[in-house]
């Protein structure tokens, strides 16, 4: 039986998750600050610190002024479906989809809300619906990248700028990786445990001012939870964006984003976010061109993901794993399957808190496990 040569060198942080992703380089706990700790979300201290996360984020995003940045609850999936179940109805609704979580909004809008007047465009895993089949008169749902399928939308350009929908994106896996071309989107949503690496549990709600008019003008015909609600008395609780969240957050968690915004300005700011990531993805792209058992999900180079990077290999379902495991087992790469919805591959995180160096390393343990899986 041919044997392989094991590889010597190894990632430093092998920890190559698609969420919560790596925390930023150089990152230690003990460097928090801490002072907040213990102290309520509602004291000026409290606020002060919500608040400056807030600014952070628009700062560092370059968010327009007249957009409302919230922080909320339950993540990215709290944060769009507080817009989804606290405004749409007005008008038609289309939802584009081309992987699991996008789908999953689709199941939001047509199966619980039960809009009668809405659409789901989607495509299948590599794949890009074609997004001119939006009708701009309607709203539109879409994830900006998919993160388990590793396809984005390449630019914003089919996006008019007048149009009498809103745009709702989900930018969970883009914000601070991608350019977001912020006067076309009406709703952006994100987490912090994507690009930057932060703790999970909390969203970030990002509105346009037509996206607030839409909040004070329409009321839902179906009840809605106290963590959804964000008007009173037909006017915005402009206090959610100021730093009072509805539900008690952590502020340990705030303060390690405030640790990794602190990080991405010292770096650059967002220019720099994303030269790393997509410097990373070029590691990968440059090994799957010289590879022929390894190929992207998504063919086409304009729609990939430069953050979550799905790839195929030409093996078993089953050998997948089992090189999955393997490479877990010598503690070279944690956390690279694909997702459950999608088909058997890998999926590797390139946001810009994972080094170049430790992708580049990761890359001969690879190809030996590959090999010796493949061997048997």
């Amino acid at each position: 039986m041919t044997t392989f040569t094991k590889p010597c060198a190894k990632p430093v942080v092998p920890n190559f998750s698609s969420g919560p992703c790596a925390k930023r380089p150089g990152y230690s706990l003990a460097g928090l600050d801490q002072v907040v700790l213990g102290r309520s979300h509602r004291s000026s201290l409290g606020k002060a610190r919500l608040g400056k996360a807030i600014s952070e984020t628009r700062r560092i995003l370059g968010v327009p002024q007249d957009y409302r940045i919230g922080i909320v609850p339950a993540s990215d999936t709290g944060a769009i479906e507080m817009f989804l179940w606290s405004a749409l109805g007005p008008k038609p609704v289309d939802v584009f989809s081309w992987e699991s979580f996008g789908a999953g909004w689709a199941t939001d809008v047509l199966k619980q809300l039960k809009l009668p007047d809405a659409r789901h465009i989607s495509a299948p895993y590599g794949e890009l619906p074609d997004m001119a089949l939006w009708n701009p008169r309607h709203d539109i749902v879409f994830t900006w990248n998919g993160t388990t399928s590793g396809v984005k939308v390449p630019n914003g350009d089919w996006i008019p700028d007048e149009r009498a929908g809103l745009t709702i994106c989900d930018a969970t896996s883009a914000a601070f990786a991608m350019e977001l071309p912020w006067p076309k989107l009406d709703v952006v949503t994100f987490s912090w445990q994507k690009v930057l690496g932060g703790e999970g549990a909390h969203g970030m709600l990002i509105l346009s001012p037509r996206a607030v008019e839409r909040l004070e003008t329409h009321t839902p015909s179906w009840p809605l939870p106290k963590v959804f609600r964000m008007t009173k008395g037909g006017k915005l609780m402009e206090e959610i964006f100021e730093g009072t969240v509805i539900n008690t957050p952590s502020m340990l968690a705030n303060e390690d984003y405030l640790d990794a915004l602190a990080w991405a300005d010292s770096i650059g700011g967002l220019p720099a976010l994303i030269r790393r990531s997509e410097a990373n993805l070029t590691v990968l792209a440059d090994f799957v061109t010289r590879t022929p058992w390894i190929e992207f999900l998504a063919r086409t180079p304009e729609i990939r993901s430069n953050t979550s990077v799905c790839l195929s290999l030409k093996t078993t379902p089953e050998k997948v794993k089992q090189i999955i495991r393997l490479l877990e087992t010598e503690g070279v790469a944690f956390d690279i399957g694909s997702y459950k919805d999608a088909p058997a591959g890998l999926r590797i995180w390139c946001g810009a808190t994972v080094e170049t160096r430790d992708l580049a390393a990761f890359i001969p343990w690879l190809e030996w496990a590959f090999e010796t899986v493949n061997a048997v």
